[in-house]
């Protein structure tokens, strides 16, 4: 059954151990630098359940039970509609862009589920226990996360060529289970219920059996973990300063595994590199929607801020800055033209679920990638260089400053110093802090790095298509077809 709020704040209450900002966290539904996105996450659960929202956040299965759209496998283009509706609205809670909260992972394991046969190839084990956490997903509702990226070490060695912890790795196999050592970095795995685990690795050269060939579901609250942080933006600034910051910043961990013990049946696959690399080229078939859907959000911002901004200083009908508004626009319309076409010339996948058309996917998640830094570039162009000069509130509170700041900082007698401030600071926020860098460079890494979004779309483009047409247009032989290296 979909979980309340509170009881997602109880099982993720279970004193874990957590450091950050030189300390460690005691209550972490409490903590200053973890509450806000905490209470985020438990909105979320509670928005399955209110009359106004439980309709667009949860469907009814054929048991009768109700279940969170979210996690819902996806069947049909309809299903997908419905998973964008249900982004739209956590996004209009949050009043910011929140991307770790589960159903941008949660196609991670389905890509999985579609490589069933690979994992029949060492243990049909394996493939019932995907499909075990799956349905579990589904009808457990847990805070589901990925793990990804190692601490890596020097990259010019082998694993085993360096201190093998470097890498996640499988140190000791027992009747209960594999023990694992190593560490992973995780968004959100502080606060979060279980986390998808796999390697990194991308070229297992001619190595067919592997101790880094693991992959696994993990229990958030299992013994030996440790949760090592990086300080969080909330509660350093005043939220009037720093709106964003202080209301939707995702905590990212080094997750230290102790020998830590996972379960037969939380295993995924085990010394199986031919799994471990279908993971990686398949991983984004699904999640990458949902991911790239939060691009348009991010987009709305900028063009929101940049417009207020023109229309209280008197500038929105300057053809020039019509022409940047245009842009921001045209970057916020590809991106969702992309989507909206990956639904609707949606494939069936190997698994028979309904698969956005994955070049179209991928092409539509570097065009968001790629020109966000050139679009928050623009929007700051357009907010202009008040959003990197103007005081604090708490300055504009001060009897001695507050008339000054009201005559300079009010424009007409609907745009007055307050509201002008505000809209400021929000923008400084979004484009110029340094949660603001923050979140461009996760952006840009957040579901893997630039080559790898160029080489997803280079393995699922059609290229037959041009060069079919081009041996026509040119009249070339069938010997060049013949000769071809592919």
């Amino acid at each position: 059954m979909i979980k309340t709020g509170d009881e997602y704040r109880e099982s993720i209450g279970t004193g874990r151990e957590i450091y950050i900002d030189g300390e460690r966290v005691g209550d972490i539904t409490k903590h200053p630098m973890f509450a806000p996105i905490v209470d985020i996450r438990a909105r979320i659960y509670d928005l399955a359940h209110e009359p106004g929202s439980q309709e667009v956040m949860s469907y009814v299965d054929s048991a009768g039970e109700r279940n969170s759209i979210a996690n819902k496998l996806p069947l049909s283009q309809q299903d997908w509609h419905d998973k964008r509706t249900a982004v739209d609205l956590v996004l209009d809670e949050a009043r910011g862009v929140v991307t770790r909260v589960g159903d941008e992972t949660i196609g991670e394991m389905w890509a999985l589920y579609d490589g069933q046969d690979v994992l029949n190839e060492v243990d049909p084990r394996f493939a019932e226990n995907i499909r075990n956490h799956v349905h579990r997903a589904v009808t457990a509702d847990p805070f589901h996360i990925s793990a990804n990226t190692d601490p890596k070490g020097d990259r010019s060695k082998r694993p085993q060529d360096q201190d093998p912890d470097m890498l996640l790795h499988v140190v000791e196999e027992t009747a209960d289970g594999i023990i694992v050592r190593g560490a992973k970095y995780e968004t959100a795995a502080p606060y979060a219920t279980q986390a998808f685990t796999k390697p990194t690795i991308a070229n297992w050269g001619d190595s067919e059996l592997s101790d880094y060939a693991v992959g696994f579901v993990l229990d958030l609250n299992a013994p030996n973990l440790k949760f090592i942080c990086r300080t969080g933006f909330a509660g350093r600034r005043a939220a009037a300063d720093y709106p964003l910051a202080n209301r939707v910043d995702e905590v990212e961990a080094l997750v230290i595994f102790d020998n830590v013990l996972i379960p037969w049946d939380n295993v995924l696959f085990y010394r199986h590199t031919r799994a471990a690399t279908f993971v990686r080229s398949t991983l984004h078939r699904y999640s990458a929607l949902p991911y790239v859907h939060r691009s348009i959000r991010f987009a709305d911002l900028m063009i929101g801020a940049a417009l207020w901004n023109v229309r209280q200083t008197g500038l929105d009908k300057n053809p020039a800055v019509q022409e940047k508004l245009a842009m921001l626009a045209c970057y916020r319309e590809g991106i969702d033209a992309h989507l909206t076409a990956a639904i609707a010339t949606a494939e069936t996948s190997p698994g028979g679920l309904t698969m956005p058309n994955q070049s179209l996917l991928y092409a539509g998640r570097v065009w968001a990638q790629t020109q966000l830094p050139q679009m928050m570039h623009w929007a700051r162009e357009l907010c202009g260089g008040q959003i990197c000069i103007t005081p604090d509130s708490a300055t504009f509170a001060v009897p001695e400053a507050a008339p000054w700041l009201e005559k300079y900082y009010s424009i007409t007698e609907q745009w007055q110093s307050d509201d002008r401030r505000k809209l400021l600071a929000f923008a400084r926020d979004l484009l110029n802090s340094d949660y603001a860098g923050h979140r461009l460079t996760f952006q840009l890494f957040a579901q893997a790095p630039p080559f790898a979004h160029y080489q997803a779309v280079y393995r699922n483009f059609d290229f037959d298509g041009p060069l079919g047409l081009v041996k026509a247009a040119a009249e070339l032989s069938d010997r060049v077809e013949e000769g071809s290296a592919g």
